[in-house]
């Protein structure tokens, strides 16, 4: 993509979009939605859970639904046994992958032809699974600038053990922890940092460019 701070910027305004529909009542919440979603379904407990997943892991759609919060509180609401967390554990592993899937072909869509396929570095990509929104936005940028597809299962295969100590952790450092790591303000706060660095990468790589020109 020409600009870094496109995707943050993007986030920002589609996140504060939401968050201004839901306040004003113009759209019900997503945890709402969510709610309704398990009632309706209330037979097929690993379809929920891979639905509700997969809703949160694609692109600017994650914002609205809290998925990830939702899905570890059903969960843990069902008491599972050491062998429902694993089935629990894979059901949002392939949601989570095939959310990745969607994100990089989509970002597929805006990237630029010229650019050769290149592999994606894993630093940056531990950093993006700190939250399933920041994966997201990361899939997303990786289709755009035609990063090599693989890095899609290495987050699948990365996901397996995330899944299962955020089961875990839930579990045993409460529900609160989690509904925090799905608060609004945390993720504006998240993106508006990311924003910051995106735009002082933007302006130095702009600088860079105007001093080989005169060069």
């Amino acid at each position: 993509m020409k600009y870094a701070s496109f995707l943050p910027l993007s986030a920002l305004l589609a996140l504060g979009l939401i968050s201004i529909l839901v306040n004003f009542g113009l759209i019900p919440p997503g945890l709402e939605i969510l709610e309704i979603l398990r009632g309706s379904l209330t037979e097929s407990f690993y379809l929920v859970i891979f639905l509700i997943i997969l809703l949160e892991s694609i692109v600017y759609v994650g914002f609205y639904f809290p998925g990830q919060f939702f899905a570890v509180l059903l969960v843990i609401g069902s008491k599972p046994s050491a062998a429902d967390v694993i089935y629990l554990t894979i059901a949002m592993v392939l949601a989570a992958t095939i959310g990745s899937m969607i994100n990089y072909f989509l970002g597929k869509t805006t990237k630029n032809r010229d650019n050769a396929a290149t592999d994606t570095n894993l630093r940056h990509l531990l950093l993006a699974m700190i939250h399933i929104n920041s994966l997201a936005f990361f899939m997303f940028s990786q289709g755009a600038n035609n990063k090599s597809f693989k890095v899609v299962w290495l987050a699948g295969l990365l996901n397996l053990p995330y899944y299962l100590l955020l089961i875990a952790g839930t579990a045993v450092l409460s529900e609160q922890v989690m509904a925090m790591a799905e608060n609004t303000a945390m993720l504006l706060t998240i993106i508006g940092l990311w924003l910051i660095a995106a735009l002082i990468y933007d302006i130095r790589k702009h600088k860079q460019k105007a001093v080989s020109a005169a060069a």
